[in-house]
């Protein structure tokens, strides 16, 4: 997907956005629910404010960010590639880990099981 289409799905949604840089930054203030797209463009920034609904998602390009204040649902995803960071509020649902979240520590004192899908993605165990 081309960063023009991603932004005409953003205003025919409603869902305001900023350019920052290279950029595109999603700034509305509650849930965005993309659902239906397969793909994204690089460079995408979801800082809403509610959750992030991705469910059929099949791709996922470097350096997408969450920093979110809910949930990011991408439970058609079955890879993801360096440089995606999850510093969203609440889990992160991924085929095949489900919901994963801060909140459980995975048996290593210390490290929560958002920390160990950013060790994963960093190693690329998810390619």
């Amino acid at each position: 997907m081309t960063r023009e289409e991603f932004i005409e799905i953003l205003k025919v949604k409603g869902y305001p956005y900023k350019i920052e840089r290279d950029k595109i930054v999603i700034t509305y203030g509650w849930s965005v629910v993309l659902a239906n797209l397969k793909s994204l463009p690089p460079g995408v920034e979801f800082k809403n404010g509610g959750s992030v609904i991705l469910g059929l998602l099949e791709t996922l390009p470097p350096s997408v960010e969450f920093k979110n204040g809910g949930h990011v649902n991408l439970s058609g995803l079955e890879t993801l590639p360096p440089g995606v960071a999850f510093e969203n509020d609440l889990d992160v649902k991924i085929k095949g880990l489900g919901w994963v979240n801060d909140n459980e520590e995975i048996g290593i004192e210390g490290v929560g099981n958002k920390r160990l899908v950013h060790l994963m993605i960093s190693k690329g165990l998810f390619i």
